[in-house]
């Protein structure tokens, strides 16, 4: 919000990186967790694969109820 409000960042949209925990395409790897949607599962694909939504799940939902203005 400041780099849009203090830098005067023309900024036109905004686009999430995965919904979903991302799998390492090369390795397999559930370590490394990017989205907001935690999936149960670890680096073996052990777990019950159960989807949680993380607190950037949230955030996110009011940044698009809000159409961008809550940030």
């Amino acid at each position: 919000m400041d780099a849009i409000e203090i830098d005067g960042v023309d900024l036109r949209g905004y686009l999430t990186w995965s919904a979903i925990d991302l799998v390492a395409a090369s390795t397999g790897q559930m370590s490394k967790r990017y989205g907001y949607v935690y999936v149960d599962c670890d680096d073996e694909g052990h777990g019950s694969l159960k989807r949680y939504p993380k607190k950037s799940f949230y955030w996110y939902q009011k940044v698009i109820a809000s159409n961008g203005e809550n940030l």
